[in-house]
C-alpha cells in the first residue's frame, strides 16, 4: 500500500508539471501574438539598416520579425504598448556577425522614425574620405531627442564636416562619442545643452577654434576627451565647475595660457592628459589639492618653473607622472621618493644635481626616464634596482652622469645612454666647493677627474712639470751619445 500510495504521489506531481508546462507554452505563443512589431517601425528599420549595408539585405531569414526568435546582431528590441520597438542600433564590424557597412553608405530619413531607439552606434562604417566621403544630417534630430541617451561614431574616416548643431535637442543624451572620424569645424556651442551627459568623447578627429563655454553647463559628466584635436586659445574657466569629472584629456591641440588654478577644483579627478600643448606659466601649487590624481601627464608644454618648488609626497595616488619637456628646472625633489604607487616618472628637462638614491625604494616604479637633462655623479642604486628596471630605465643625454661598473652584472642591463664610470675616477658633484685657484690648478683634494676635460686633477701646472723634466732628459741623452772624446 506505500509503493502503491508513493506512485500515485508522482504520478500527480508528473500531471501537474505537464499541465503547468503547456500553460507556459500557450503564454509564450500568446505573447508572441499579442507583441508583434508595428508595421512602420520594421520598414523604417529595414530601410535604416539597408542604407548602411545595401539593399540587399531584406531581413527574410528573420522570424517572425526582427525581435523575433531570429534576433539581428546589433539589434535590440522592448515591448512599449504591448508593440515591438527598436531600442538599439548597432551597425559596424563589432562582432563577426554583425551587420557590416557597404561601400555606399548614407542616412536614410527612416533612421529618425524609430521613435523609442535608445542607442545609435556606427563603427567604421564610412572609411575612404577620398571615394565616398558622408557627412552628418543636420536635421531630424530632434525626433530623436525623447528617446536617444547614446550616440557613438567611432573609426569613420569618411564621416567629414562639422558636428550638427542640432545634437543641442538630444537632451537626454548621457554618451556622446564621436572618435576617429573625419570632422572638422569648430565644436557647437550647443553641446552645452547636454546637461545630461556623463561622457563626452570628441577625440581623434580636425576640430579647430576654442573650447566652447557653454561646456561648463555639463555638470554630470565623468569624462572629457578632446584629444587629438587642433584646438587653440585658452581654457575656458567653467572647466573648474565640472566637479564630476574623473577623466580630463585635453592632450595633442594648440592650447594655451597659464593652467588655471580652477581646474585644481576638480577634486575628483583621477587622469589629467594635457601633453603637446602650449601651456605655461609653471606648475601651480593647487595641483597639490588633487589628492585623487593617479595619471599626471603634462610632458612637452613650456610651463617652466622650479621643480623643487612642489611637495609631491602629497599626491599619494600617483601612479604616472609625467613632465618631460616642459622646461622645468632645479634638481630631482628627495619628496618624489615618497610616491608608493608611482609605475611611470619621465622628467626630462634641464635639471641638475644628483639622482636621489630613495627613488629606487618605489615598490612599483618600473619606468623611468630621465633624458636630456644635466645630471651629474655616480648612480648610487642597488644591483637589485637595475635588474628590476630592465630596459625602462634611460637617462641619455647627461654627459656628466655614469653607472659603477661593479653594480652590473652580465644579465643586468646599464641605463640606457649612461656610460659607466672610468676605474678610479670620480665625477665632480653639483655642490662640491671644488674650484680653480689662480694658478690654473684645481684646488680639491677629493677631485681625481674632470670629466668634461679628461685631464688629470692636478692641472696645468703639473703638466707643465711632466713636460720640463721629459725635455731635461731628452737633452741629457742627445748630450750623452752625441760626446766624443
Amino acid at each position: 500500500m506505500l509503493i502503491s500510495g508513493n506512485h500515485f504521489v508522482l504520478a500527480v506531481c508528473i500531471l501537474c508539471l505537464g499541465v503547468w508546462c503547456c500553460g507556459q507554452a500557450d503564454n509564450t505563443e500568446e505573447s508572441a501574438v499579442v507583441a508583434p512589431m508595428e508595421k512602420a517601425e520594421q520598414a523604417a528599420l529595414y530601410s535604416a539598416i539597408q542604407g548602411f549595408v545595401g539593399n540587399w539585405w531584406n531581413g527574410s531569414d528573420l522570424y517572425p520579425d526582427p525581435c523575433g526568435w531570429t534576433p539581428i546582431q546589433g539589434v535590440s528590441c522592448d515591448i512599449i504598448g504591448g508593440l515591438w520597438y527598436i531600442t538599439t542600433l548597432s551597425i559596424g564590424p563589432v562582432h563577426d556577425n554583425s551587420l557590416a557597412c557597404a561601400t555606399n553608405v548614407k542616412f536614410r530619413p527612416q533612421l529618425f522614425q524609430l521613435k523609442h531607439l535608445k542607442s545609435l552606434s556606427l563603427f567604421s562604417c564610412f572609411i575612404s574620405p577620398s571615394r565616398h566621403s558622408v557627412t552628418i544630417p543636420g536635421d531630424d534630430w530632434e525626433k530623436l531627442a525623447g528617446s536617444l541617451v547614446s550616440l557613438e561614431f567611432r573609426s569613420n574616416p569618411g564621416l567629414i564636416g562639422q558636428i550638427p548643431t542640432g545634437f543641442g535637442y538630444l537632451k537626454k543624451l548621457q554618451s556622446l562619442v564621436l572618435l576617429e572620424n573625419g570632422l572638422t569645424g569648430e565644436i557647437p556651442t550647443s553641446i552645452g545643452n547636454l546637461t545630461s551627459l556623463n561622457r563626452l568623447v570628441l577625440a581623434g578627429n580636425r576640430f579647430t577654434g576654442e573650447i566652447p563655454d557653454s561646456f561648463g553647463m555639463l555638470k554630470e559628466l565623468l569624462i572629457l576627451d578632446l584629444s587629438r584635436n587642433s584646438l587653440s586659445g585658452h581654457l575656458p574657466i567653467g572647466l573648474g565647475g565640472l566637479t564630476s569629472l574623473l577623466k580630463l584629456d585635453l592632450s595633442n591641440n594648440r592650447l594655451k595660457g597659464r593652467l588655471i588654478a580652477h581646474i585644481a577644483c576638480l577634486k575628483n579627478l583621477t587622469l589629467l592628459d594635457l601633453r603637446h600643448n602650449k601651456f605655461s606659466g609653471g606648475l601651480s601649487h593647487r595641483v597639490l589639492d588633487m589628492l585623487s590624481l593617479e595619471e599626471l601627464m603634462l610632458s612637452c608644454n613650456p610651463l617652466g618653473g622650479d621643480i623643487m618648488s612642489l611637495e609631491w609626497q602629497n599626491l599619494q595616488n600617483l601612479v604616472v607622472l609625467d613632465l618631460t619637456n616642459t622646461g622645468l628646472i632645479g634638481e630631482i625633489p628627495k619628496s618624489l621618493s615618497g610616491l608608493k604607487r608611482l609605475r611611470y616618472l619621465g622628467l626630462g628637462n634641464n635639471l641638475t644635481g644628483n639622482l636621489p638614491p630613495k627613488l629606487a625604494s618605489l615598490p612599483d616604479l618600473n619606468a623611468l626616464y630621465l633624458n636630456g637633462n644635466n645630471l651629474t655623479g655616480v648612480l648610487q642604486f642597488p644591483r637589485v634596482f637595475y635588474g628590476k628596471m630592465g630596459k625602462r630605465f634611460g637617462a641619455w643625454n647627461n654627459p656628466n652622469l655614469c653607472y659603477p661598473v661593479e653594480s652590473m652584472t652580465p644579465t643586468t642591463n646599464a641605463p640606457y645612454g649612461v656610460k659607466p664610470c672610468q676605474k678610479g675616477a670620480t665625477l665632480l658633484e653639483p655642490n662640491s666647493t671644488a674650484k680653480l685657484g689662480e694658478d690654473g690648478n684645481l684646488n680639491n683634494d677629493n677631485s681625481h677627474f674632470i670629466a668634461s676635460s679628461g685631464f688629470p686633477s692636478y692641472g696645468i701646472h703639473g703638466a707643465r712639470q711632466l713636460i720640463s723634466v721629459d725635455t731635461l732628459i731628452t737633452v741629457l741623452l742627445f748630450c750623452i751619445f752625441s760626446y766624443r772624446p
